[in-house]
């Protein structure tokens, strides 16, 4: 595919405005090709040693020196897309972020960012421009994609962190390409609620989609963020920019971080990428949900579907021996429901990885291990 790819070295004219403002989503199938893996692959810097940056806090200068080290790690997003009216057909222009996940190449965005392109053209913070840049992956229960430009091996990724571990009140900024015109804009603000269930639409209200377990902030976020990313005082990459609120001011939302490392480890480790799979239909759990059906915890995941068997046969968690109303309470210890929803926790691994889950069975704790199946559609 290099021969298909160009890169210049010139700043993009920025004279292009998103028109999609929030979440259009067509489906949830697996998109996937597999574009030039490279053994020599990087891996993705994920923060580790047990230090947690969701601990820090921003002091003065903080801001302009975090943002300017995670700004080479942004990427702006043109597509091409072929539009149709009664005057005929034409090719309109739409902007987004992205964010370097590794050095040879690895994208990852939002898949309202791409949805109906004909041509992904990727611009660096520097304006480095790569043309004809691939779709690799998109998750199937989310709003993500995955992009890889060709023939590249020293891209500056940016480090991820850990979502699992975020409080309210913490101080965040965000980065991205502002009304698809103005290229890395940084804002700031704190995470204003976490666990969030929206409701997003394309500008016209045409089409809705249901996002969960999302990060509130009111950093502002404005149309051609989307895909980029909500950053702590460490100058880690806690969430993906996602929507903006349309009823009140000061509201965005992101993606948590974590609910995608499993896909991106794959892509890193065999250059293709599926979603980890447990088979199962669940009612997240509160206390209100306890009281009135006394399910044996404030929190967790309890496996309950008024329509049949909340258990899949055939599924991974049918042969780990899950029952309907178990209550899922943690994956590998992470508590379900209070470090994030279970299908953002389970996104953290892969096909064929094995975890314990602690259940509540009958009012007692019990530790079931289970190896997750790979999504299909």
């Amino acid at each position: 595919m290099e021969n298909e790819q160009k890169r210049t070295r010139k700043k993009f004219p920025w004279a292009v405005i998103l028109a999609i403002i929030a979440v259009a989503l067509s489906g949830t199938s697996l998109t996937l090709s597999l574009m030039d893996h490279f053994k020599t692959a990087t891996p993705i810097t994920f923060v580790g040693g047990g230090l947690d940056g969701n601990s820090a806090n921003y002091v003065e200068g903080s801001i302009a020196e975090v943002a300017n080290r995670v700004s080479s790690s942004v990427v702006s997003i043109v597509t091409s897309i072929r539009t149709r009216s009664f005057y005929g057909s034409y090719d309109s222009e739409a902007a987004g972020t992205g964010i370097i996940v590794s050095a040879d190449g690895y994208i990852l965005t939002n898949k309202h960012v791409i949805e109906g392109a004909n041509k992904i053209n990727v611009v660096l913070d520097d304006g480095t421009t790569y043309e004809n840049v691939q779709l690799v992956a998109t998750d199937p229960l989310n709003d993500v994609a995955f992009l890889k430009i060709s023939g590249v091996f020293d891209l500056k990724p940016a480090t991820l962190g850990d979502s699992k571990t975020i409080s309210v009140g913490q101080q965040v900024i965000a980065i991205g390409n502002a009304l698809g015109q103005y290229q890395n804009t940084v804002t700031s603000g704190i995470i204003s609620g976490v666990g969030r269930s929206i409701t997003a639409s394309d500008s016209d209200g045409s089409n809705t989609e249901s996002l969960e377990d999302m990060i509130q902030t009111d950093a502002a976020i404005n149309p051609g963020n989307s895909g980029g990313p909500l950053v702590n005082a460490a100058g880690e990459v806690i969430g993906i920019n996602t929507a903006t609120g349309s009823s009140a001011e000061n509201m965005g939302f992101a993606i948590p971080i974590s609910s995608v490392k499993g896909m991106l480890n794959q892509l890193i480790e065999k250059g293709k990428a599926s979603r980890a799979y447990l088979g199962v239909y669940t009612v997240s759990v509160t206390p209100e949900i306890n009281k009135n059906y006394n399910v044996g915890s404030d929190f967790g995941a309890w496996l309950y579907n008024g329509e049949g068997s909340a258990v899949l046969s055939n599924s991974p968690a049918a042969k780990a021996g899950l029952k309907d109303n178990d209550v899922l309470l943690a994956i590998n210890g992470v508590k379900i429901g209070l470090a994030g929803s279970l299908s953002n926790l389970i996104g953290e691994y892969k096909p064929g990885d094995t975890v314990q889950l602690t259940v509540m069975r009958d009012g007692s704790e019990i530790a079931i291990n289970v190896t997750f199946g790979e999504y299909t559609k």
